[in-house]
């Protein structure tokens, strides 16, 4: 994501000036020094933001609604200005619920009360700037959650690293992408080895840097930003503009990756590792590159305990022919979850029923969180394998991975956790996890089909045999026998996904620059909000319901089968899956045969879970029931 950066005459890549019509620095940073004085509650009468905007250059004002005060815990964000696709209805106007999950329409007078703590007297009257926080088209976003004010009563607010944005309808053509942060004198400035930057009791961010964020800190997370990375994004469908909600299917790919993949056909094509000409040496440096930047993200402790397969279920598979074939014995038992996707139970049964080996499963509770007391039960010195997911596709439920990890060595038992669905949502180290095996797949992670990835502790792979025999695995053939070259070579047989592999590293590497700290939190917002949201519509029923889950949320809605409300979701531009995920034991488990499975991504807003709540709620009032 490039993000125009300031320098000393305006911005870099905006023409080294702020855009014309606008304010100069000194001035727009008066008027934020201003504004923010004359809160609600602050000892100056409130300042009306629509005339603040009038009596600048801004633009012309307009009517500010009402402001509902959001839950701390809900991001607010997205233009919300524009009129939604779908009809509004005469009772809810916005189709879904509006104010009362929270988030503003516009800003107006009734903003929270707050109390403005005392500056301190050696900061000065004006705040300036950031020129980086100036786009042509879209409305103002303000910092929510970055004011050092307290709330009426309250002790002052516990610093979050979440910075989240929130749109207000204002008129103009600026878009001020970083407004506000904290200055308390106990906050740091990633940019200024530890004091702030700029002075004043306010400031606007400096290419947005998130306050707070520790040794991971990185650019303060704007989703508008992070969108124009997306070029599928600006797809219509049915005329409608894309909402990609299917993102436990696949994730979307940023023009970083596209390019990646582009520039390794263009100027690095070959295949790897053996020839002497320089593609084959430019081919061979991406690929195990790539390789390298795998190892980081999972922290794992060697590039060589990292396997490049097609994906997770081709990883668990290899774990399976491999490791699974050399130690699992008849007799032995096998441990999974009913979280499991169908690519962690079938490749066990397979085992199982080559060997003679037994099949134990975790039940869940009512929430659909796994029950480790039953799990303590079935641990027993038979347990050879627990295979069990980081968080559940179907669910969206997250695991308590360490503690099954912790439960089955002590039982003597070696661990596979399927990371397919968390490494997109959540901090991975495998290290720290003791995790014995980790796979996960790269389109689940914004990077492309095709490209899967296996973690095995270097003395795990060491010790299995490889899965398929040909090029590129060998160290020596003879016609009376074969010698393997060491791991991971051994387990990537012939010409592998060399471009997909660099697209991977291409993928992880926007991921890092956002941070996924970053990714994580802005998602369980919109997470909380969607999940309010659809809880709020008669006739839903929203199915897993564990505490702590990651960016699914899995419903039905009576009278309608999920093919139907599918259906109508994307005849609105929305894509949902519908069926049942590839794991029917779990949806049994909740009497279901198939749910309608919103996913998101950090790519997604509120005001597309919006339009969504807005179909099914249409559904529910028995206006839009589609004909089959």
């Amino acid at each position: 994501m490039n993000i125009p950066t300031p320098t000393s005459n305006g911005v870099e890549g905006l023409g080294g000036g702020l855009p014309s019509g606008l304010p100069d620095e000194a001035t727009l940073g008066r008027l934020a020094s201003e504004f923010f004085r004359r809160l609600p509650g602050a000892p100056e009468p409130s300042l009306h933001f629509a005339e603040s905007a009038q009596s600048t250059s801004l633009g012309t004002g307009s009517e500010v609604g009402k402001f509902a005060a959001p839950e701390p815990s809900l991001i607010q964000s997205g233009p919300r200005g524009a009129p939604l696709p779908i009809a509004p209805d005469p009772v809810d106007p916005l189709g879904s619920g509006g104010a009362e999950f929270g988030v503003p329409e516009a800003y107006a007078a009734s903003l929270p009360s707050v109390t403005p703590p005392q500056p301190p007297s050696q900061f000065a009257e004006q705040a300036p700037v950031s020129p980086s926080a100036f786009a042509s088209t879209s409305p103002y976003y303000f910092l929510g959650e970055a004011s050092p004010y307290t709330q009426s009563g309250g002790a002052p607010a516990k610093p979050e690293n979440r910075v989240v944005a929130q749109s207000f309808g204002l008129p103009g053509q600026g878009e001020l992408l970083a407004l506000l942060a904290d200055i308390g004198s106990d906050r740091k400035s990633a940019d200024s080895g530890g004091q702030p930057q700029q002075s004043g009791n306010f400031y606007f961010l400096d290419a947005a840097k998130v306050p707070d964020a520790g040794p991971t800190a990185r650019p303060a997370f704007d989703v508008n930003a992070v969108r124009r990375d997306f070029p599928i994004l600006q797809e219509r469908v049915n005329g409608k503009p894309l909402v990609w909600f299917d993102n436990a299917a696949t994730t979307q790919k940023p023009q970083s990756v596209i390019d990646r993949l582009a520039y390794f056909y263009a100027h690095e094509n070959s295949n790897i590792h053996r020839a002497a000409h320089e593609l084959a040496a430019r081919a061979t440096d991406a690929y195990e590159a790539a390789r390298n930047k795998v190892q980081r993200f999972l922290g794992a402790g060697s590039a060589n305990e990292i396997i490049f397969v097609r994906g997770a279920t081709e990883a668990i598979n290899l774990v399976a022919k491999t490791w699974g074939v050399a130690n699992i014995v008849e007799g032995d038992e096998i441990v999974v979850s009913l979280l499991e996707h169908h690519a962690n139970i079938v490749p066990w049964q397979q085992l199982a029923a080559q060997v003679g080996a037994k099949i134990r499963v975790i039940p869940v509770d009512d929430t659909g969180q796994l029950k480790l007391d039953e799990l303590q039960k079935l641990l027993n010195p038979k347990t050879k394998l627990v295979s069990v997911t980081q968080v559940s596709n179907a669910l969206g439920t997250v695991t308590p991975i360490k503690q099954v990890i912790d439960m089955a060595h002590a039982a003597g038992a070696k661990v596979l956790v399927d990371g397919a669905q968390s490494v997109s949502h959540l901090r991975v180290n495998v290290q720290a996890l003791d995790a014995d095996f980790f796979v996960f797949s790269g389109h689940k992670i914004f990077g492309p089909t095709g490209i899967g990835v296996v973690y095995g502790k270097a003395a795990l792979l060491e010790q299995m045999p490889p899965w398929q025999g040909g090029g590129n695995m060998i160290a020596d053939v003879t016609f009376e026998k074969t010698l393997f070259q060491a791991a991971p070579n051994k387990f990537e047989a012939g010409t592998g996904n060399i471009a997909d592999a660099v697209g991977l590293g291409a993928a992880l590497d926007y991921v890092e620059r956002i941070g996924i700290e970053n990714i994580a939190r802005y998602e369980h917002d919109l997470l909380v909000y969607a999940t309010r949201g659809l809880s709020s519509i008669p006739g839903v029923r929203l199915i897993g319901t564990a505490a702590d889950k990651a960016s699914v949320a899995s419903f039905v809605l009576a009278g309608y089968s999920t093919e139907e409300v599918g259906r109508a979701l994307n005849e609105e531009g929305i894509a949902v899956r519908s069926g049942h995920h590839c794991a029917q034991p779990i949806l049994r488990r909740f009497g279901v045969e198939a749910t309608v499975r919103p996913s998101l991504a950090f790519y997604n807003t509120c005001e597309e879970i919006d339009r969504m709540l807005a179909v099914v709620r249409r559904l529910a009032r028995g206006k839009g029931k589609i004909a089959a």
